[in-house]
C-alpha cells in the first residue's frame, strides 16, 4: 500500500482512503486504485475511479457492466457509485494485491519461468471464459493484472472502450500501455477478443522480460511461440485464448472452476508473498484520517 499524496482524495463517496494501490510514478494503470475503509469503519475495499482524461460517464457504464459479470479471475465489482458532483467509483472486497509491475519490482526483476507459465494459463482461462460469454475485457495490460495469494485478478475492465469514443484513434490513451494495445484497436477498431489475446502476449512478455515488446530471443523458450503468435499484427493469425497453455482437467473440476468467481492460485516468489504480507499488515495497522471533502470532477 502506497502512502497518500496531497492530491489524493481523503474520501471517495462514503469511503475513507487509507492508501494507494499503485506507486506514484506508475502511470500505466487505466484507472486510479485506492484501498479504502467503508462507512461503517469495519469493511475494507479496493476502490477504483477513472483516470484524468477518461470519460467518467463511459467509465461508469463499463463498471456497471463488470458488476453484472461473474467470471473467474475478473476482479469483481460489488458496488458502483458517484453522482453529479463527484467522479464515479466502484468497489471490490479487499484482498492484498500487487499490480504486476509492483510484483516485478518486489522480486527485483522478471518473474521465474514457472510463475509466468502459471500466470499465462490462469489469464488465458479467464479470457477464454469471458470470450465464451461474448465479453471482451478491453483493458488488459501489465498494470491491470493484480497478483493475490488466491490467483491473478484482472482489473481495468473496459478501459479502451471508456477512454475513447468508438472510431477515435486510440494510441496514447490515458493510462494504457501502448505495447499492450492491439494495432487494430490503436487504429480505432472496436475491442474484440483477438485484441485481448494480443494484450495477453504483451503481459506475458512483460512478466518474463520486464517490457511488453521484447525481441524474440529475449523470451524464454516456452514463451517464444505463444507470445509471438499472440503479438501477430494480423488478428486472424492469433490463437484463441482457450488454445493457450492448455491444462486438461477432470470434467467435474472444470465445471466447478467455470461456475464460481474464484480465481485459481498460482505459485508466487517468496519476495512477492512478503510484499503482499507487508501490504496486509499496513492495512490492518492503518488509522482512519480525519474526514474531509469528497473528490470533485
Amino acid at each position: 500500500m502506497q502512502a497518500l499524496h496531497h492530491d489524493d482524495p481523503p474520501r471517495i463517496g462514503p469511503h475513507v482512503t487509507l492508501g494507494r494501490l499503485d506507486d506514484e510514478p506508475e502511470h500505466t494503470a487505466a484507472e486510479r486504485r485506492f484501498i479504502v475503509r467503508g462507512a461503517d469503519g469495519e469493511r475494507t475495499f479496493l476502490l477504483r475511479i477513472p483516470r484524468h482524461g477518461t470519460d467518467p460517464t463511459r467509465w461508469a457504464i463499463e463498471a456497471e457492466g463488470a458488476r453484472r459479470l461473474s467470471i473467474p479471475g475478473l476482479l469483481p465489482v460489488e458496488e458502483v457509485g458517484g453522482g453529479p458532483a463527484e467522479l464515479p467509483w466502484c468497489t471490490a472486497p479487499y484482498v492484498p494485491a500487487l499490480p504486476l509491475p509492483a510484483a516485478l519490482r518486489a522480486h527485483g526483476g522478471p518473474l521465474p519461468g514457472p510463475v509466468v507459465q502459471a500466470l499465462g494459463a490462469a489469464l488465458a482461462r479467464t479470457l477464454a471464459t469471458a470470450h465464451a460469454q461474448g465479453v471482451t475485457h478491453a483493458g488488459l495490460s501489465p498494470a491491470a493484472v493484480l497478483l493475490t495469494a488466491d490467483g491473478p485478478r484482472l482489473s481495468c475492465f473496459g478501459a479502451v472502450r471508456a477512454a475513447a469514443p468508438d472510431g477515435e484513434h486510440r494510441s496514447g490513451l490515458p493510462g494504457l500501455d501502448s505495447g499492450s494495445l492491439a494495432p487494430e484497436q490503436a487504429a480505432g477498431g472496436r475491442p474484440r477478443p483477438p485484441g485481448d489475446v494480443y494484450a495477453l502476449g504483451a503481459v506475458l512478455a512483460y512478466a518474463a522480460t520486464g517490457h511488453t515488446v521484447p525481441e524474440r530471443d529475449e523470451l524464454p523458450g516456452f514463451l517464444r511461440e505463444p507470445v509471438t503468435a499472440c503479438l501477430s499484427r494480423d488478428p486472424a493469425r492469433r490463437p484463441q485464448a482457450q488454445q493457450l497453455f492448455p491444462h486438461p482437467e477432470p470434467a467435474a473440476h472444470a465445471a466447478t472452476v467455470l461456475d464460481t468467481a474464484t480465481p485459481s492460485p498460482i505459485p508466487l516468489p517468496a519476495s512477492v508473498v512478503v510484499a503482499l504480507a507487508h501490504q496486509s499488515a499496513q492495512v490492518l495497522a492503518a488509522e482512519l484520517p480525519v474526514p474531509a471533502h469528497r473528490i470533485d470532477r
